[in-house]
């Protein structure tokens, strides 16, 4: 297990803007650590870094973010959204990004919802969501619910949910993995098991991995063994 040391004088402005809500994303932390679902959870520190990652990720890798390979629909407003900064307003309006929270632990079930039916994910990167859906009783019921209101048309904003997500078949396929994964299947390769951008659980285990303070990051980092986009080495 990592360290659990979540006092907050010991971290540095940097996590504290980065973390927005220090005390709840410990409380966060607490609960994963009483459900036992993990095998280790990290401290404040390390999530942090977790964020850090996140952001390297969106500076450096961003074409794996809100893009696809799949046609884009075929209607002049999922067009209109392709480009990513365009669609960034209508997903803020729609309460389905939260911006601040990179690592998903301030959003409450609603917001994770609403994130899945409006934003894009690509192929299998519902899992991250879905699995911290399945901490929340009933959470994964009402998406699924939810999901397919809006594949059978049932939901009168589903024209717009769809052309919000842009490609073809975007909810087909979340209706299919909320599906799994009321079954406990999340649809993870081996290798997406242990991909922290795809997995909750494999973001976990990366920011367990991770130094447990910012003296010892400093110190790996000085030492050559630590980077953001690899984590420690």
């Amino acid at each position: 297990m990592s360290s659990r040391d979540d006092r907050t004088d010991r971290l540095p402005l940097l996590a504290r803007v980065l973390l927005v809500d220090v005390a709840a994303v410990s409380r966060a932390l607490e609960r994963l650590a009483q459900s036992r679902a993990y095998p280790a959870v990290p401290n404040t520190w390390q999530i942090t870094l977790g964020i850090l990652r996140m952001w390297h990720r969106m500076a450096f890798r961003s074409g794996t973010v809100g893009t696809s390979r799949r046609p884009v629909r075929d209607t002049w407003r999922a067009r209109l959204l392709v480009p990513r900064p365009v669609r960034f307003p209508f997903l803020l309006a729609e309460r389905a990004i939260a911006p601040l929270d990179f690592s998903g632990l301030l959003s409450a079930r609603e917001r994770v919802i609403r994130h899945l039916l409006g934003a894009h994910h690509d192929e299998n990167q519902f899992a991250y969501d879905l699995e911290m859906l399945q901490h929340d009783p009933g959470a994964l019921e009402e998406l699924a619910e939810r999901v397919r209101a809006v594949t059978s048309g049932r939901d009168p904003r589903a024209a717009y949910l769809r052309d919000l997500t842009v490609f073809e078949g975007y909810h087909e396929d979340l209706e299919l993995a909320v599906t799994r994964a009321l079954q406990g299947d999340f649809g993870l390769t081996p290798a997406d098991a242990r991909d922290p951008d795809i997995s909750f659980a494999a973001y976990l285990a990366w920011c367990a991995r991770q130094p447990a303070t910012p003296a010892d990051t400093w110190r790996a980092l000085r030492a050559g063994r630590f980077g953001l986009a690899e984590g420690l080495a």
